[in-house]
């Protein structure tokens, strides 16, 4: 997948960090909203794989940081459940205003209790998923009960939630106190998916059985036999992608995959909104772009690194050969390639291909000065240090 950064600002002014995660080669037509477990933040490792697992199936995935976590601005007692509702609806509409609007939202614990209460405020939405999520969002309380008489008697209170310290406030605390969400399910009539681990020891499977009691059909539990709360593992994250995937497809408008009609040795084509180009090469498809500095978006090899690495994968090619041919033994060869803009004494512009070759075997002095003398007749090579000549026909329609 390839991942934007994006700063965005909620209705009270507060700039909040978000992901977008889209397709390699696909057009988004659908994006899911993310809402992040409760202390947790958009940069999770699970998230990351489970992202990449929706991405893979031609879903984009917008997460961000909830006020006053992560990178987000704000502070985190001043924040609270109804104010994850809020960021949730303003990262909608952020997504809406300049993108498309999110057709799937999901959220992951406390996050998932969120997203089925802002889902009230979005338009737009097909269905709604959830992961690991406690029915009641005062289930939350459960991480810092021995603390909730000092909040109440004092106003806030410093708690510990796995290993890091947080501010809980009296308003907070009292601020999880929300309409039903099995009501809420029933009125929207979305579909509705839950998956929860029956290991789950932070949010209890019970809290599943709650949900698809309450939940308007259609609605699907999938059970994420022998993981854990936070999806720990990469297989279980990517797992849980790629069943909301599946499921999400039969609710949405399906994206075509984009591709390029390859005439002769190479095709581009390029969108105008941005410079990240697909590229055909007979079978193969790869994304070329440039680096954020120049304007890019940094969602491929910009176009001169492609030339060096044609020679440096054609001067490994070109040894290879070679040395099974004289009946040398290697077990690799590394050729590293930096490409360099120079200027001569007279001032004449020039391009500079530096190739380090790094032969990992027994082989001795001399075969390794043939080898060099070898890297040197690469077709690649070659062709680089030739006179070239393009010609160039323009048509207004391809």
């Amino acid at each position: 997948m390839k991942t934007q950064r994006i700063k965005f600002k909620n209705r009270k002014g507060v700039e909040l960090a978000a992901l977008l995660d889209l397709p390699e080669f696909s057009a988004t037509e659908n994006f899911v909203l993310f809402a992040h477990c409760f202390t947790c933040g958009k940069n999770l490792k699970a998230i990351q794989y489970l992202s990449e697992a929706l991405c893979d199936k031609g879903f984009g995935v917008f997460r961000f940081d909830f006020t006053g976590l992560g990178q987000s601005e704000g502070e985190f007692t001043q924040a609270g459940f109804t104010s994850d509702i809020s960021d949730l609806i303003d990262a909608a509409f952020y997504l809406k205003t300049n993108r498309k609007a999110p057709s799937i939202i999901l959220g992951h614990s406390l996050g998932g209790a969120a997203v089925i209460h802002a889902a009230k405020e979005i338009e737009g939405l097909k269905a709604i998923a959830v992961i690991g999520a406690p029915y009641d969002p005062e289930h939350v309380t459960n991480l810092f009960s021995g603390d909730i008489e000092k909040i109440q008697s004092e106003g806030k209170a410093e708690v510990n939630i796995g290993g890091r310290s947080f501010e809980i406030s009296r308003q907070f605390v009292n601020d999880l106190k929300q309409e039903d969400s099995g009501k809420i399910l029933k009125d929207l009539k979305l579909p509705f998916l839950i998956l929860h681990s029956p290991n789950d020891k932070i949010v209890g499977i019970e809290n599943a059985r709650k949900y698809f009691e309450k939940a308007w059909h259609p609605k699907s539990f999938v059970s994420l036999d022998n993981s854990d709360h936070l999806l720990s593992t990469k297989a279980d994250a990517q797992y849980a992608g790629l069943v909301i995937a599946a499921w999400a497809n039969r609710y949405v408008e399906k994206a075509e995959k984009e591709d390029v009609t390859v005439s002769g040795n190479a095709s581009a084509i390029n969108r105008y909104k941005d410079l990240e180009t697909l590229v055909g090469i007979g079978d193969h498809r790869i994304v070329t772009d440039e680096p954020e500095r120049v304007g890019g978006n940094n969602f491929g090899p910009a176009p001169h690194e492609l030339i060096a690495a044609a020679l440096a994968s054609c001067t490994a090619m070109t040894l290879n050969l070679y040395a099974k041919r004289k009946g040398w033994v290697y077990s690799s060869v590394k050729v590293d390639v930096t490409h360099e803009s120079k200027k001569d004494e007279n001032g004449n512009k020039y391009d500079l291909f530096s190739r380090h070759i790094n032969v990992d075997s027994g082989l001795d002095f001399d075969q390794k000065q043939r080898l060099l003398e070898i890297a040197n007749k690469c077709p690649v090579h070659k062709t680089l240090e030739s006179v070239s000549k393009i010609d160039t026909q323009i048509n207004s329609k391809y």
